[in-house]
């Protein structure tokens, strides 16, 4: 991986976790991915209009985004679960966007529970401009 390593980027997505807006769902994500060697973090952001609420790997990525990143080389997924709480469809998704099937993926759980994985084997058949 470049310049850092998977457990830097779990160490800032558990520090980005303590800033997630989740006063519904009590359910705290902090993510952290990686783009031309900067780190870029966020947190979930829930509204009381639920479809609303932003995942924390979607602003990850749009901070990444915004920074100029067209392209991920990591990304660290941080929950307060027991067993380590993959992206959801629309984070798959989003990751699928900037990244390819070997993207590396590190889920983080409680207790330094870490499940390391590919977007390939969280999403094996992304849909993507090839389909356009």
């Amino acid at each position: 991986m470049a310049k850092r390593p998977l457990a830097d980027l779990v160490t800032i997505a558990r520090r980005a976790r303590r800033n997630a807006h989740a006063p519904y769902s009590r359910f705290r994500v902090g993510a952290a991915v990686l783009a031309d060697g900067e780190v870029h973090a966020g947190a979930n952001v829930e509204n009381a209009s639920y479809g609303l609420t932003l995942c924390a790997e979607r602003v990850a990525v749009g901070a990444a985004v915004a920074s100029g990143a067209r392209r991920l080389a990591a990304v660290a997924v941080a929950s307060g679960t027991d067993e380590p709480t993959p992206p959801c469809g629309a984070c798959l998704q989003t990751l699928a966007e900037f990244g390819g099937a070997d993207l590396p993926v590190v889920l983080a759980g409680k207790g330094g529970r870490r499940v390391e994985t590919t977007l390939g084997e969280l999403l094996p058949r992304a849909f993507s401009k090839r389909f356009l």
